[in-house]
């Protein structure tokens, strides 16, 4: 798992277009904040999407791009933005290189069977490619808000 002060992963995957993004696409913003997600169009995943959404204009304001991540493939991500009217680009992960990379892919227990999974988790970039806040195991609910605080503290 990965902590504060360390280099961020670098990456290149797909957005729900099918562009390739790459982390340092986004440098000289003054964060990046990629958060991860087990599904699109789930409960949980759809609460979280849609309030990072109508946060959005408050983190461009803070200088920060949110990207969502999961496993879903950019068909799947194209419906779901359409679906909730979503303002965040969502990157597919479809081969799991980034949440392994990020340390989100893990064991996870539900009704006591245990699998492999992304555990929801959010990373806070800076403008020098640097992790400045590490979250592993969220809650949902209230998330982006929190985040946002976060961001504006720094």
């Amino acid at each position: 798992m990965l902590s504060r002060s360390q280099a961020a992963p670098a990456f290149t995957v797909a957005n729900e277009a099918g562009t390739p993004v790459s982390l340092s696409d986004f440098r000289g913003r003054k964060n990046v904040v990629l958060y991860f997600y087990p599904k699109d169009d789930t409960p949980g995943c759809t609460i979280e999407a849609n309030q990072f959404t109508a946060l959005a204009d408050a983190f461009a304001a803070a200088d920060t791009v949110v990207l969502g991540v999961s496993k879903d493939d950019c068909a799947s991500h194209r419906q779901f933005i359409d679906k909730y009217a979503l303002r965040v680009m969502l990157l597919a992960d479809t081969d799991g290189t980034l949440s392994n990379a990020y340390g989100v892919w893990q064991e996870k227990e539900k009704d006591g069977v245990r699998r492999m999974g992304i555990v929801r988790s959010t990373f806070i970039i800076d403008k020098h490619g640097t992790l400045v806040d590490v979250a592993y195991g969220v809650n949902p609910d209230g998330h982006a808000q929190e985040v946002l605080e976060r961001v504006r503290r720094l």
